[in-house]
């Protein structure tokens, strides 16, 4: 049996773009025929919203072996954090990945005095929806529109 491999939580860098994008990709290509066009391009994103989310937020990258497997961003509003981005190569499901990518956001926002996060998700992510209710985030009941399709916020108190 081959030793695990050891993965690695830190601040995503301009040279991590293309390793992001193709995670964000890879992650979310399953769901492309339930979003509309332009809500799969913003939830994608491409070589300009990729270079603005890394400087207007806090990207945080999951690596094994040097190579890019996972994603998630945050950002701070006063005392409100929002979560953007989440995102785990499909053969990297269900290895704990994504669950250190929420514990180390949500201790980054924490420690920058948020008492609150904020995501948004599409219905068509239900296992996404599992994941985040697992780990204690429950639906506002705010919903709005993302590009023709329903987004939903959910929340949870620090």
């Amino acid at each position: 049996m081959a030793p695990p491999v050891e993965i690695e939580i830190r601040l995503a860098s301009h040279d991590d773009a293309n390793a992001i994008l193709k995670c964000l990709a890879a992650a979310f290509a399953p769901y492309r025929t339930q979003y509309s066009p332009a809500a799969f391009a913003d939830t994608v994103l491409g070589d300009e919203t990729i270079n603005a989310r890394l400087q207007q937020m806090h990207v945080l990258v999951a690596t094994a072996a040097g190579n890019v497997v996972g994603t998630i961003s945050g950002a701070t509003h006063v005392e409100e954090g929002h979560l953007r981005g989440m995102a785990v190569l499909p053969e990297w499901r269900g290895s704990g990945i994504a669950a250190k990518l929420l514990a180390a956001i949500e201790a980054w926002l924490r420690s920058q005095g948020c008492t609150r996060i904020t995501l948004d998700t599409t219905l068509p992510l239900q296992p996404a929806m599992r994941f985040y209710e697992k780990n204690g985030y429950r639906r506002s009941g705010n919903i709005s529109d993302f590009f023709g399709m329903p987004l939903l916020e959910y929340i949870k108190q620090l």
